[in-house]
């Protein structure tokens, strides 16, 4: 598959990323030369200095042979010129990153007819991933597949957890009655993702990952030293798009909402387009302000500011005021590694949302679902069954399913059943698959 990328920045390199490990014949183009030697030196892809709107530099690369077109610049108007150009050269597919999400629903122009056949905006993206964050308020990460029926959880252990100290396979034996799997663990201060064995012990402040049907969601809690708390009053930091987005969905379920936004003018507009949401014109850094606003009764705190550093230290002084829930907007891809260690549940990054999404919409139909984990390099996968499938040939114990990856669970004729040794895959099954990057290739064998 010949897949051509306009935009190195983090939404491409992270596609590129992707790709890179499954051979796919990746292009990737974009004016700044540092970035695209950076992506020479860690990725086995082809970089092409220029300007991705150039119809001579498209001919060079072969467009006309590209199976997929994907416009991720920063620019939301040259990502429609790229896709409108790319397409009328012979592109069979083009995406294209745009930041107005009334393009996305229900819109009365056909973009299809002008070249651009898949849309996506991070913003749209952002608010939707925080909705769902709030809705499974004591964890930190999750991802619902076939509605809920197996949920991929993922929190912070505290000392209360009396998984403390016990191995995988103890904690099974302990907690018989429990259905989960661990699916993966990121571990204070070590940089690789732990797949977990039966032998691998459960640590302070790791990071654990876990696949759970639906029935025993209510049951983990206590395994996690937890209680389950309803969230309705939310305080939001910024009037952005992902501000005002965040807000119309929270509206929309019943959640009483207050947002702050330091801009007057901007204020004054979203106080006239969001009907349920209380705005106040103030910065949001103003201790006194959010004590007035009472923050100490707010349960869950969201910054979606322009500015990285104030959303994480807005979060930080909103949690020592007693909010329960936080999730800071970050740009820079490196903080998303230290949320746990600095003390917020939620860190999210549009743009690798938007990188995951755009990964999820290449593979459709090969794969039911893709969904990222926010705080590890690593894929959680939907397969279905094929018939004759290698996956279905001995029961998984036997299978020699690589070591960077785990079975999560299996969705039978809509019941969910937990994936373990001795359970023998069908052709129908739906299959969650845990997965590092590296090892992406060799588990779709599997399922082909």
């Amino acid at each position: 598959m010949k897949i051509i990328i306009a935009g190195a920045g983090d939404v491409g390199f992270h596609l590129a990323k992707l790709l890179s490990y499954e051979s796919q014949d990746t292009y990737i183009i974009d004016f700044d030369g540092d970035r695209l030697n950076y992506i020479n030196n860690h990725l086995d892809v082809i970089t092409q200095k220029g300007d991705a709107t150039s119809i001579k530099l498209l001919k060079e690369i072969g467009i006309d042979s590209a199976d997929l077109l994907i416009a991720v610049t920063e620019s939301q108007n040259t990502n429609f010129t790229i896709s409108v150009i790319g397409k009328s050269l012979g592109a069979k597919k083009t995406i294209a990153r745009i930041d107005n999400p009334e393009f996305l629903n229900e819109c009365e122009v056909d973009f299809t007819k002008f070249g651009v056949d898949f849309m996506i905006s991070p913003q749209e993206l952002a608010a939707n991933e925080i909705k769902m964050l709030l809705n499974q308020s004591s964890f930190n990460d999750t991802v619902a597949f076939e509605s809920g029926l197996f949920n991929v959880l993922g929190t912070a252990l505290t000392y209360n957890s009396p998984l403390i100290d016990l191995t995988v396979k103890e904690a099974k034996e302990k907690f018989s009655n429990v259905d989960f799997i661990t699916i993966a663990i990121k571990r204070e201060n070590v940089s690789q993702t732990i797949i977990p064995r039966g032998d691998t012990t459960y640590k302070l402040d790791d990071q654990v990952y876990f696949s759970v049907p639906n029935y025993s969601m209510k049951d983990l809690y206590p395994l996690l030293g937890k209680k389950q708390f309803n969230i309705k009053n939310v305080m939001i930091l910024g009037g952005s798009s992902i501000g005002e987005k965040t807000a119309r969905n929270l509206c929309e379920d019943n959640f009483r909402v207050k947002l702050i936004e330091k801009n007057k003018e901007k204020a004054e507009v979203l106080a006239e387009t969001l009907t349920h949401t209380l705005v106040i014109n103030g910065d949001g850094r103003d201790l006194e302000l959010l004590e007035e606003e009472n923050i100490r009764e707010t349960d869950a705190f969201i910054a979606v500011t322009a500015n990285s550093e104030t959303n994480i230290m807005s979060c930080l002084v909103a949690k020592s005021k007693g909010v329960k829930k936080t999730i800071a907007l970050v740009e820079n891809m490196d903080y998303i590694d230290i949320s746990q260690t600095i003390g917020i549940q939620s860190l999210i990054n549009k743009k690798l949302i938007a990188a995951s999404n755009i990964f999820k919409h290449i593979r459709k139909g090969e794969i039911l679902e893709l969904a990222n984990l926010h705080n590890i390099d690593a894929e959680v996968f939907e397969f279905e069954v094929k018939i004759n499938s290698k996956v279905t040939k001995e029961p998984i114990k036997d299978l020699r399913f690589p070591r960077e990856a785990v079975f999560g669970g299996v969705i039978r004729e809509g019941k969910a059943l937990m994936s373990f040794g001795n359970m023998q895959i069908q052709t129908g099954d739906k299959v969650i698959v845990f997965c590092l990057p590296e090892a992406i290739s060799t588990v779709e064998r599997f399922f082909n």
